[in-house]
């Protein structure tokens, strides 16, 4: 017995006090019908219709029962009505998980513009550099970046790559000397990041030979801007993505080294938990996400 339609046959039938309407009303056929009021009558193990060939009519328990599935039917009928919004624009709170530099660089910006789109849609931004359990913590999406996309069971969407570069203030340069080699690095102090997989060792590459440098840093800090702030001042060199200092080194604020060196690249995704049934609010940021990051793309080519 499929029990929802058992109860849907059940109510039409009480209603217009008719088994062939009833039929009618749902598309089944008078012997469907019937079985159907059979059925939910053996389970429940009480008579809620006294009928003949000629009349029918509620039992005392058919009535009681009557009135505890209309109102079972019908809250069941304003779930669903409540749903029909979120499924086809985006409505209710979204909540995201972003790297705090990153975010405040590419997005932070555009999301006024963003919301101003979706009225009926919130957005809790959580600005932070660890890596967030997405289905424990309850987000909706994170932004990651990885040097290699580790194994996983989440939905990753590519949203673009971001360079890094070497790089100290021109004065720190001028007391400790411009490093020619990566073995260089070890007599200069280091300005350490400690999320990502640049944490440890920084890794150069030229011509197929791969040099890594452990990093042993005084200051190490959680914050891609504190970073910059670090090397401004003077305390040492650091290997940091390129588009958080590349006014500085526009304005030789910062100067680059080993630039005949290439570096690590990270590429950032939107992770989600799964691709079916994609909420629209879900969509509607994935899409967003493209186009900013897309923008800073084509910026830096």
């Amino acid at each position: 017995m499929d029990h929802f339609t058992a109860l849907r046959v059940f109510r039409h039938v009480a209603e217009l006090s008719s088994f062939a309407e009833a039929g009618r009303k749902m598309g089944l056929s008078p012997p469907a019908v019937s079985k159907n009021v059979a059925e939910l009558e053996t389970y429940l193990g009480v008579r809620l219709i006294n009928r003949t060939t000629r009349r029918m009519a509620l039992t005392e328990e058919g009535k009681m029962y009557l009135e505890h599935v209309t109102r079972g039917l019908d809250a069941l009928t304003e779930a669903e009505a409540a749903l029909s919004p979120a499924k086809s624009s985006p409505v209710g709170t979204l909540r995201v998980s972003a790297p705090m530099t990153v975010a405040l660089v590419r997005l932070s910006e555009r999301v006024p513009e963003f919301l101003a789109r979706y009225p009926d849609l919130s957005l809790e931004l959580h600005l932070d550099d660890r890596r967030v359990d997405i289905i424990r913590e309850g987000f909706d999406l994170a932004i990651r970046g990885y040097s290699h996309l580790e194994d996983s069971s989440l939905i990753a969407r590519k949203l673009g790559m971001m360079s890094h570069v070497l790089c100290a203030a021109p004065s720190y340069f001028e007391i400790h000397g411009k490093p020619h080699a990566p073995s260089d690095l070890n007599m200069l102090h280091h300005v350490r990041f400690p999320y990502g997989g640049n944490a440890d060792v920084w890794e150069f590459t030229r011509d197929g030979q791969i040099e890594r440098i452990a990093v042993r840093a005084r200051y190490s800090v959680s914050s891609s801007l504190a970073v910059r702030d670090a090397l401004r001042a003077g305390m040492g060199i650091s290997l940091i993505p390129l588009p958080y200092v590349a006014k500085d080194l526009q304005q030789g604020r910062l100067e680059a080294a080993l630039e005949d060196w290439g570096t690590t690249e990270i590429t950032h995704y939107a992770v989600y938990p799964s691709r079916q049934h994609l909420a629209p609010k879900i969509r509607a940021f994935l899409d967003f996400l493209v186009f900013q990051f897309g923008r800073h793309q084509i910026a830096r080519d």
